[in-house]
C-alpha cells in the first residue's frame, strides 16, 4: 500500500489495480471510501473494457479474444514511478498476462495529487505498439452513504451541474449480468437537477448515464455536514450504483469513457461504440476531480 496526505487527508492506494482503499478525513476523523464485504471492492479501475462483454470476449480483425468483466488492469500490479508526500504515480506495462486479453503493447499510469480540499486523478495511456488499438476506460469509487454517518442512505441526493430539463440512461437488461438493451430511457425521479437517492432506484441495475454535457455531480444531504463533488473533466459518461437486493450503505459514482456491450452482439474492439481509438505512439490522458467536503 501507497499513502499521501496533508494536513486535511490521508489517501491510500493499492498497488494491485492502482485501487484507492482509503480517503480518510483526518480534520473530522471519518472515511469517504466503502469497505465491507457486502461489495468487496473499494475503488477498481476498469481498462481495457467496461462491464461484461458479450461471451466474455470481443473481435478484433477477425479473432476473438477474452475479456474479463471490468478488463484486466485491476489484476495488475503497478510500480511507483513517482511519490511526494501529496502525490502518486503509479505504473504497469503489457505483459505476457495481459497480451492473452489484449495483443498490443502499451503503458498505462494512474498519477493522484491531493491539494487542500480535492483528490485529482489523471489515467494515461500510451500506445508503444506499432498497430492502432481502441479501449474503454473508467474508474469505480464507492462512497460511504450516508458520509461521516450523517443521515441515512434515502437523505442524499445528487445535484448534477448544469440542470438539464432531462436525463436520459442506457437501459439494462440483466442475463443475470448487466447488459445494455440499445435504448435511452429517462432517468426515473431526476428533476430539476437532483436525483433522490433510494435503493430502489437501482432495482434494475446501474444507471449509466448519458453526458449532455455534465460538468459536474454532487453527493450530499440538505442537512449533512460533508458532502462528496465528482467534476467529471473528461469522461463522456457518467455511471451510478450500489449493490442491488441489499440495502448497501454505500454508492459507486464512476465516470466512464466506455460503455459495456448490448445483449447478444459481441463488439470488434476497433468499431465499439465509446470506445478510445488510439494511434502507435499516441499517448491519451483523462483526467477527474474528487472534491472533499
Amino acid at each position: 500500500m501507497q499513502t499521501i496526505e496533508n494536513d486535511h487527508f490521508k489517501v491510500t492506494i493499492n498497488e494491485l489495480g492502482a485501487e484507492i482503499t482509503s480517503i480518510y478525513n483526518k480534520t473530522a476523523d471519518f472515511e469517504y471510501i466503502w469497505n465491507n464485504e457486502i461489495w468487496p471492492k473499494r475503488a477498481p479501475v476498469l481498462f481495457p473494457a467496461i462491464g461484461r462483454s458479450e461471451a466474455d470476449a470481443y473481435t478484433y480483425h477477425d479473432k476473438q479474444y477474452p475479456m474479463p468483466q471490468h478488463g484486466f488492469i485491476n489484476d495488475q500490479i503497478f510500480e511507483v514511478l513517482e511519490q511526494t508526500h501529496d502525490s502518486l504515480i503509479l505504473g504497469v506495462a503489457d505483459n505476457g498476462e495481459t497480451h492473452q486479453y489484449f495483443p498490443f503493447n502499451f503503458q498505462f499510469k494512474v498519477k493522484f495529487v491531493l491539494t487542500e480540499r480535492s483528490l485529482a486523478l489523471t489515467f494515461t495511456v500510451n500506445n508503444t505498439d506499432a498497430k492502432e488499438f481502441a479501449f474503454s476506460l473508467g474508474s469505480h469509487p464507492a462512497f460511504n452513504v450516508p458520509i461521516a454517518d450523517e443521515g441515512n442512505f434515502d437523505d442524499y441526493q445528487i445535484d448534477f451541474k448544469p440542470k438539464f430539463e432531462t436525463l436520459t440512461h442506457f437501459e439494462i437488461v440483466k442475463t443475470p449480468a448487466p447488459y445494455r438493451s440499445g435504448k435511452l430511457i429517462p432517468v426515473e425521479g431526476y428533476q430539476d437537477g437532483t436525483l433522490m437517492l433510494s435503493h430502489d432506484l437501482f432495482e434494475a441495475g446501474l444507471i449509466i448515464i448519458e453526458n449532455k454535457g455534465i460538468q459536474s455531480l454532487t453527493l450530499h444531504a440538505p442537512k449533512a455536514k460533508h458532502q462528496v463533488k465528482i467534476d467529471l473533466g473528461d469522461f463522456r459518461y457518467v455511471c451510478l450504483w450500489t449493490k442491488e437486493g441489499t440495502e448497501a450503505p454505500f454508492l459507486c459514482i464512476e465516470p466512464f469513457a466506455g460503455l459495456p456491450d448490448v445483449t447478444g452482439k459481441m463488439s470488434d474492439l476497433l468499431t465499439k461504440e465509446a470506445n478510445t481509438k488510439l494511434a502507435p505512439g499516441f499517448t491519451k490522458a483523462f483526467n477527474y476531480n474528487i472534491q472533499l467536503g
